[in-house]
């Protein structure tokens, strides 16, 4: 199909832009999506009439369907995996074991603090997957936050938070697996022997301050209520929702239910909600062990526990854990002999529920598609070229890719775009910042996806904790901008000392800054 080149003009910036903007003024995501692709594949095929516009669009939305004449394999398997996990969590709500849960932690939580608490933490413990931490940490911890009246669009920003910042510290989990891969080839182009490309992964951690810092910030948040610009006003509906005093939590729980429209069982347990999630988490990493394994097999190499992670199938491995996990949770069911309607109503109310965040992901994906043709991301590759400081490179370097993941709506493809980018800068200026500039592009990508309306973990996070998308944009931005700036500050220190002690102490001011304003702001009226 003949497409007009953008990668070198401004205007492969226009799609991105109309959509993020039409998203954030109307807050109708699969209205602005839609019409981002449109534009897109106007100017793709303006140059081209034998190529017509819809039938670029027409082969776009195929190929999110159906690659290379056979499934596509690692878009349908998270859709799979949504689907899934949706049913897994309704079957979750009838067995009862999500209202054990909430009576169980309300006898051990006694506070609004520690709901949101709970909620950081289990984020935090559950890393395997940023897609896997939003549903899963939102399903577990949902009707905990809904008794003590937290917010949904906070509950959403502690899933955002904790997820990706989480995944990209950890290296057994599907981003440090393929960010790993991803640095392997990088230092062997540029001649970088003094460590492994999991040494290095190590040693790059303690330098994405985006990640560190979000991280930290969740807690701080949680701890000392710092709710400024729209979270405030969510924070406050929810401490009033509906009316009922503070202490209903009966009603308050009634009230949360009835929108899955699910009847619980009121001989659940606590086992009924936590063993299935277990089992889940536990099924999930076998396969991803099994299908890395399988990988290295084939290459007839020996089974390591990294290599298997670098060469799991993620997708699939997804599919099977929730597999797993749903006839687990399905055992709970059937052992207190609910009827067999109320299963099969509960099963389509799950999977039903998902449908909404399958919709926007698949918008999400065909624009995606469009600004990769657009050539978007090489565009603002572009605009790091040229006569510019190395020790200001690594600071550059984060605002550039989190404007690209902000633009293109996705952490993976701008690693894989900018982080061979950083190397070669590094290697034509000073090869020895070549881990502050690679650690950059980490924190700016999980910042630019933080802020993106159209990023597939920002999709999920709402999905889990049942937010409306926009409302979870548009409260989390002021603290992600907040942890850029302190992220910022910290880069630029760590270009020129080339010290990541004099960088984590710079950031650490600046954070502890920023939390005093932040402090004040919500003590105000």
């Amino acid at each position: 199909m003949n497409i007009v080149d953008y990668s070198h003009s401004a205007l492969s910036l226009l799609p991105p832009l109309v959509a993020l903007g039409l998203a954030i003024l109307t807050r109708h995501v699969l209205f602005s999506l839609g019409v981002g692709v449109l534009l897109g594949a106007f100017l793709l095929t303006f140059n081209h009439p034998d190529t017509d516009m819809l039938d670029y669009v027409s082969t776009t939305v195929k190929g999110l369907f159906i690659e290379e004449g056979s499934l596509n394999s690692s878009k349908m398997s998270i859709v799979a995996f949504l689907i899934l996990l949706g049913m897994t969590t309704a079957l979750l709500t009838l067995s009862g074991g999500t209202r054990a849960f909430a009576e169980w932690a309300q006898t051990k939580i006694k506070t609004k603090r520690g709901a949101k608490l709970l909620a950081a933490f289990l984020g935090v413990f559950i890393f395997i997957d940023d897609y896997f931490n939003s549903l899963a940490v939102g399903s577990i911890s949902r009707p905990v936050t809904d008794r003590y009246y937290v917010s949904r669009a906070k509950l959403a920003y502690i899933l955002d938070s904790t997820a990706a910042p989480m995944c990209v510290l950890m290296p057994a989990s599907s981003w440090g697996a393929y960010i790993i891969t991803v640095i392997s080839g990088i230092l062997v182009s540029h001649g970088v022997t003094e460590y492994t490309p999991l040494g290095a992964f190590l040693l790059l951690a303690p330098m994405n301050f985006y990640a560190v810092f979000a991280l930290l910030m969740v807690f701080v948040v949680a701890w000392f209520q710092l709710d400024v610009g729209p979270m405030k006003r969510h924070e406050l509906e929810a401490s009033h929702c509906r009316g009922f005093d503070e202490g209903d939590s009966d009603k308050r729980a009634k009230d949360i239910n009835d929108e899955l429209e699910i009847n619980e069982s009121l001989n659940g347990r606590v086992l009924d909600l936590v063993l299935p999630i277990v089992i889940l988490i536990a099924a999930t990493m076998f396969f991803m062990l099994y299908t890395g394994n399988q990988t290295l097999a084939a290459d007839g190499k020996p089974f390591d526990l990294l290599g298997a992670f670098e060469n799991t199938d993620v997708g699939m491995s997804l599919v099977l854990g929730s597999l797993v996990g749903l006839m687990s949770a399905m055992v709970s069911v059937l052992r207190q002999r609910l009827p067999m309607s109320d299963v099969g109503f509960t099963l389509w109310i799950g999977a039903k529920s998902m449908f909404g965040a399958i919709l926007i992901l698949l918008f999400a994906w065909s624009i995606g598609n469009v600004i990769n043709d657009m050539g978007t991301g090489s565009y603002l590759s572009t605009l790091v070229e040229g006569n510019i400081n190395p020790m200001l490179l690594p600071a550059i370097l984060f605002l550039l890719a989190g404007a690209m993941a902000f633009s293109t709506g996705t952490s993976w493809g701008t690693f894989g775009i900018m982080l061979p980018i950083a190397g070669d800068l590094a290697g034509a200026t000073d090869i020895t910042l070549i881990l502050p500039m690679l650690a950059a592009v980490l924190a700016g990508s999980v910042f630019g996806d933080h802020c993106s309306p159209i990023s597939d973990t920002t999709i999920l996070s709402s999905t889990g904790a049942r937010c409306h998308h926009m409302d979870h944009v548009s409260t989390q931005l002021p603290y992600a901008l907040a942890m850029a700036a302190v992220s910022t500050v910290g880069f630029l220190a760590l270009g020129f000392t080339d010290s990541l002690a004099v960088g984590f102490i710079a950031a650490s001011v600046a954070f502890l800054l920023v939390c005093s304003g932040l402090a004040w702001l919500s003590r105000r009226p």
